[in-house]
């Protein structure tokens, strides 16, 4: 994905042998015409030498604190102020846990605490380092301080063990970066959003539920909050840390979330309903375990309300943008979803290849016709859509 003009980004590296990517994320963002400030660490300069940095990135790389060579101005607080974003890559679990102390004891860690811009960092580790609570309490510490943590992800790593800590791949990390950095094309705006499944109780341990991740609705809501948006996500039950900087409600059944988006939806600007509703819950659930028997137990199911629908039927509703989830047919029920709830927009997808699933493959219908997304990280599915419904917001917003 390409920015409309050059941007000016402080790439900062640390020791560990994924330093060899952030050589291959500096080509790719200086071949995109970016502005790419390298400072490294003592340790960086062990695993890729500043000369290479400095050829790759087209300007001398700063690696010292006392380093006097700006003139008329302190080098560790002005080398961060023209830039737009800082990027650790990689951020090894030492530095980190400065970032996490406020310390600042050689020039990045300095420039990190001196800075006016975004902070990103990429995680690079053993797994066993990344799984040690001390690692997860600085990590979280950092997130509750707006730090944005790209990655890790997992696979092989340089000591020969697979697992959680392996940096993002710099192409990766080259689209998260330049996401931070577009434009905020929500900014104002209030964003109600609900995401992953219901669960309906059948007693008191069993229930009705689906596949959903909440992936995607975790995934706009990210991409509202980077396009400036205030976000509320009602979420049912998942396993999914929430995006930092979203107002969380927390549900489980499909009445419980009515409860939470009509507690919200009047002070609305855009409501997204990602969620994976039931359509039906049980007329009586019990209080108590059933017992399992050698007899046929028959359940009688209702309908639940539909959450969508009933926001996009209110006086004067927000722009409502609804999903749909088919097994076959795709354009002619996405289609007939949206005009019967007449929403402005509305994102289909095959059931069967996006629940549960790290990529997918949408399709986007408003009154123009359709609109297909190749197949993509949900992430950048939900950029997409973000820009998309954006545009459709402002145009009937004036």
């Amino acid at each position: 994905m390409n920015t409309p003009s050059p941007r000016r980004i402080l790439l900062g590296l640390t020791g560990g042998i994924a330093a060899y990517k952030a050589a291959e994320l500096t080509r790719l963002l200086v071949r995109d015409g970016h502005d790419v400030q390298v400072v490294m660490s003592e340790a960086a300069c062990r695993f890729v030498t500043p000369i290479t940095m400095q050829a790759l990135s087209g300007k001398p790389v700063a690696t010292d604190l006392w380093d006097d060579s700006v003139p008329n101005a302190m080098g560790h607080i002005e080398l961060s102020r023209d830039r737009e974003v800082i990027v650790v890559a990689p951020a090894s679990a030492d530095f980190i846990a400065k970032l996490a102390s406020g310390l600042a004891d050689d020039l990045l860690s300095t420039l990190c605490l001196a800075r006016e811009c975004p902070l990103l960092v990429a995680p690079a580790m053993n797994r066993q380092m990344w799984d040690n609570p001390a690692t997860r309490r600085n990590i979280h510490r950092l997130q509750e301080d707006g730090v944005r943590i790209l990655g890790p992800s997992s696979g092989d790593q340089a000591c020969g063990e697979v697992g959680m800590g392996r940096m993002l791949e710099a192409e990766q990390l080259r689209r998260e970066i330049l996401a931070r950095l577009a434009p905020q094309v929500l900014t104002g705006v209030r964003v109600l959003i609900t995401a992953g499944p219901t669960f309906e109780a059948i007693d008191a341990v069993r229930g009705i539920t689906n596949r959903s991740s909440g992936r995607m609705g975790y995934a706009v809501a990210q991409a509202a909050l980077e396009a400036g948006a205030q976000v509320t996500l009602v979420t049912g039950p998942t396993s999914l840390d929430p995006p930092v900087g979203a107002d969380v409600v927390r549900t489980t059944s499909a009445e419980d979330m009515l409860a939470a988006v009509d507690a919200d939806v009047g002070d609305t600007d855009v409501f997204i309903g990602v969620a994976a509703v039931a359509d039906y819950r049980v007329a009586k659930p019990s209080e108590q375990k059933i017992k399992k028997s050698d007899q046929p137990l028959t359940l009688e199911l209702v309908p639940t309300v539909d959450i969508l629908a009933s926001v996009a039927a209110r006086p004067n509703p927000p722009f409502c943008v609804g999903f749909a989830a088919e097994s076959h047919n795709l354009d002619q029920f996405a289609e007939e979803k949206r005009r019967r709830k007449r929403l402005p927009l509305l994102v289909g997808n095959v059931a069967q290849d996006a629940i549960g699933a790290e990529e997918s493959e949408i399709v986007l219908y408003d009154d123009a016709g359709r609109h297909p997304l190749p197949r993509a990280p949900k992430i950048e599915q939900a950029r997409a859509l973000v820009r998309h419904l954006a545009a459709l917001y402002r145009r009937a917003n004036g």
